[in-house]
């Protein structure tokens, strides 16, 4: 795992020297991503320069250096991410005639670049990756990203300058940055706690989607492609499965086989390797396949909260004796909070408000004491239905089904008479009803009503409507998969569409993001081999009566292979996640903290939120009137990240 940086003077004015020495500073960004190595390259007639940090995992010898040319001369590469089938196309590369210096899967990455071309390359890889490609030939730059978005990617262009780069930290590095905060992104990062792609905090800024390859040309013209589509892959096995069928235990057993394949192929390295365990099904079932395929006890790491309704440690341990491997657990809490705030900002680049970023933080930390590479069971949520919130929005749908239209259009008028009237009318209901709380609670109802399709109505369940209240003004939208008109036509089944939706938005962009750089800022790579594309493939050409359960019950699929390695009784119980018990902390140690942050002054000076509405939601938090603990964490996160 490394980090990648780079930049295209398209004036071509910029002498050898300057060139060199900003890539070396952009990569020097991102020395925490790669500590082992680092490089730069330069092509001063073209304008390029690329930097490079290494954190050596594959092929740890001076052959694994970046940026690293082909053999042909051709090409030049800085590549971040591993590609697990690099043995078996090395070995087909060489039956075409290329010759390799080392062992690494970067070395691999470039000569299929150089034989079959970008696209089809890409096209093989199996694997997590972002890189950069400069053909000295054609003069263009290609930037490509992964099918899933597990590895980041970002570029801009001011004026005759193109950057790109992993982190935003790299980019800022560069004299013409310019650090203009995007509104209409802050309306997204508020609504849904993340910045969604193709977008960042900062006016343009991207990041390059899951699945593209973008371009940059001689003449400074920007093309993109889109190799790999999740939508694509949706509706084309919706289409074959109804041609045919599967039981439930033939798909177990097929998925019992990709899954081995891809947990053995994830822990091929030349350095220590372990994984993250929480207890629950999917790290659950990525250790067991680990220790499976292991002859040496397999290292594994959890976090434990001193509250009981979060604490998982317990039964990570129990799972952990089970299996028979050497464990290892850090107790996170309140000063644990307090030291790793003030490094948020510099770390996340951009506001990020997943409360789980902090224990993420403390396990890739006690992790990386141990091993380099871990693995984890991140996707599998999304991609196996594994979210309560799926059969609780289905529950609702089946509710709303039942009302006319008729009734639906009655109740979104009163409900709205009841909001804008409040004075009056809110005066029937008694002192505690009367809050800001309820008349969120009405408007989100509201919204529920007047969804005229599933997405829509996916859409008001995992968005806030922050920017209502928040902000001093109305401002514009993002819009992305969750306002994708089409969406609910093309996807039938309301299950499918929730992790069709969430698999492009909040995977991406949210638990991969937290995941990475979390991982990255102590020099620890993380794997997710429950997003091997294979496995993904193979869990949309299933039927949803295969995936989904009658009953409530999660991931039935998943579930059943786990029974095959770890006995039910160790993994049955409702999950409770990864987060922090933060009302509890915001009412008690991060208090001074947030209240500073909060201030009427702080907050004017600012000028992007409403005080007055942000001093009412702090107060009925204290005084325990509703649940305000999410809404005011993603504030605190984003005035916690503008004054880093």
């Amino acid at each position: 795992m490394c980090g990648i940086a780079g930049l295209a003077d398209l004036s071509r004015s910029t002498d050898i020297a300057t060139l060199g020495a900003t890539a070396a500073d952009m990569a020097a960004a991102l020395y925490h991503r790669g500590p082992d190595d680092g490089g730069t390259w330069v092509d001063a007639e073209a304008g390029i320069a690329l930097g490079f940090r290494r954190l050596a995992v594959i092929d740890l010898s001076p052959t694994g250096h970046q940026p690293m040319v082909s053999a042909c001369g051709r090409y030049v590469l800085v590549y971040n991410g591993e590609i697990y089938n690099f043995e078996e196309l090395r070995s087909e590369l060489r039956n075409c005639g290329r010759s390799f210096r080392g062992h690494s899967d970067s070395e691999v990455v470039l000569e299929a670049c150089a034989e079959w071309g970008l696209e089809r390359a890409v096209e093989r890889f199996l694997g997590m990756f972002a890189f950069a490609l400069w053909d000295r030939q054609t003069r263009t730059m290609a930037l490509a990203r992964d099918r899933l978005g597990i590895k980041p990617l970002y570029w801009s262009q001011f004026g005759d300058v193109f950057l790109f780069a992993s982190e935003l930290k790299a980019m800022r590095r560069h004299p013409t940055w310019r650090q203009e905060i995007d509104c209409t992104s802050l309306v997204a990062y508020l609504r849904q706690q993340y910045v969604p792609a193709p977008y960042s905090i900062y006016r343009g800024v991207r990041k390059l989607m899951p699945g593209h390859v973008l371009r940059l040309h001689e003449d400074g013209r920007i093309s993109k492609s889109c190799y790999w589509d999740l939508r694509d892959i949706a509706c084309i096995q919706q289409s074959a499965r109804a041609r045919a069928y599967i039981s439930p235990e033939a798909a177990a057993d097929e998925l019992d086989l990709l899954l081995r394949d891809a947990v053995r192929s994830h822990m091929v390295a030349d350095v220590s390797v372990g994984a993250f365990l929480s207890g629950g099904i999917d790290s659950s079932l990525v250790t067991a396949l680990m220790q499976t395929s292991s002859t040496q006890k397999v290292k594994t790491f959890s976090v434990g909260f001193a509250s009981s309704e979060v604490d998982e440690a317990p039964y990570a341990r129990g799972v952990a004796t089970h299996l028979g491997t050497e464990h290892t657990e850090v107790y996170v809490g309140p000063q644990h909070a307090l030291e790793l705030l003030p490094k948020l900002p510099t770390l996340y680049d951009e506001p990020f408000a997943d409360t789980s970023q902090i224990p993420t933080m403390m396990i890739s930390r006690l992790a990386r004491e141990h091993v380099t590479v871990a693995l984890s069971g991140d996707g599998g949520d999304e991609i196996f239905g594994g979210y309560r919130r799926y059969y609780r929005a289905e529950k609702l749908r089946r509710r709303l089904a039942l009302l006319p239209e008729v009734g639906r259009r009655v109740l979104v008028g009163a409900i709205g008479t009841l909001v804008e009237r409040e004075g009056r009318l809110l005066s029937i209901l008694p002192a505690s009803g009367r809050s800001l709380s309820t008349r969120w609670r009405l408007a989100r109802l509201a919204k529920y009503l007047r969804a005229d399709d599933n997405n829509a109505l996916y859409r008001a369940l995992v968005s806030q409507v922050a920017d209502t209240v928040l902000l001093g003004s109305p401002a514009e939208r993002h819009k992305g998969a969750l306002w994708d008109t089409a969406l609910a036509g093309d996807l039938t089944d309301f299950m499918e569409l929730m992790g069709y939706v969430d698999s492009v938005t909040s995977l991406p962009d949210q638990m991969l993001t937290k995941v990475d750089r979390a991982s990255m800022s102590a020099s620890l790579e993380v794997r997710v081999p429950l997003l091997d594309h294979r496995i993904v493939e193979f869990i949309w050409s299933l039927p949803p009566c295969v995936k989904f359960s009658s009953t409530r019950e999660n991931k039935p699929l998943l579930r059943t292979v786990l029974y095959r390695y770890v006995p039910r009784v160790l993994v049955d119980r409702d999950k409770k996640g990864f987060g922090v018990p933060l009302q509890a902390w915001l009412c008690g140690p991060l208090r001074d903290w947030a209240e500073a942050l909060l201030s009427r002054q702080h907050l004017i000076e600012g000028g992007l939120f409403d005080p007055v509405a942000i001093d009412a939601i702090w107060l009925e938090f204290l005084a325990g009137v509703g649940k305000w603990e999410r809404l005011l964490w993603r504030v605190l996160m984003f005035q916690a990240w503008r004054a880093g």
